[in-house]
């Protein structure tokens, strides 16, 4: 029976490497696979899942009104879909986690998503929570925080490179925006942003 798996972890951690490997495991086979990312994401080429370290492929693109079930279901009718890859799955809508889930269910597609576990402020984005209470498998991959310890934050910063305490959950950025922590590295950088 197939599976809905979620993948997490902190930014510059691999997340989009591991989707496209998983991605080339699959086309070597000869199965077809179907690609996703947020459509808000244009850090690189809008429609494209794109790692640090240079690699890319096209992907469709989900915005919140995004019918990501039937358009994987249309393809399938088309097409055997091996397999389902979601790269920045925090932005995912709790109604199209719940369509995955009935594709892994019901169609029988295993459906892997990447994304962040919580934002810059330690809040759960919708996408995430909704992954952390349905998903079949749960793995945290792994970042380094600059003390060498698991990094498991994500830390906006300013052009200065100090924390932002405030704005919108969702701001796109790269490096140039946010700094992947540990916990305790984090906590001291908001309680120094804060007492400035």
């Amino acid at each position: 029976m197939a599976k809905l798996y979620f993948y997490y972890a902190s930014m510059n951690a691999g997340k989009s490497t591991t989707l496209l490997q998983a991605d080339f495991n699959y086309r070597e086979r000869g199965m077809a696979t179907m690609l996703w990312t947020a459509a808000l994401d244009d850090r690189y080429d809008v429609g494209a899942i794109t790692s640090r370290i240079g690699l890319s492929a096209s992907a469709h693109k989900f915005s919140p009104d995004s019918d990501v079930e039937a358009e994987v279901l249309a393809a399938h009718a088309r097409q055997k879909i091996a397999c389902v890859l979601i790269d920045e799955a925090q932005f995912l809508s709790l109604g199209q986690v719940l369509g995955l889930a009935r594709l892994a269910d019901e169609a029988d597609i295993p459906v892997v998503c990447y994304g962040l576990r919580t934002d810059f402020a330690a809040n759960l984005f919708p996408g995430s929570a909704a992954l952390l209470g349905l998903a079949d498998a749960l793995v945290e991959l792994k970042g380094v925080c600059e003390c060498g310890r698991k990094a498991t934050m994500n830390l906006r910063v300013d052009g200065a490179g100090h924390a932002v305490l405030d704005g919108a959950q969702t701001e796109i950025g790269g490096n140039d925006r946010y700094v992947a922590l540990c916990r305790k590295h984090f906590m001291a950088a908001r309680r120094d942003a804060a007492a400035r």
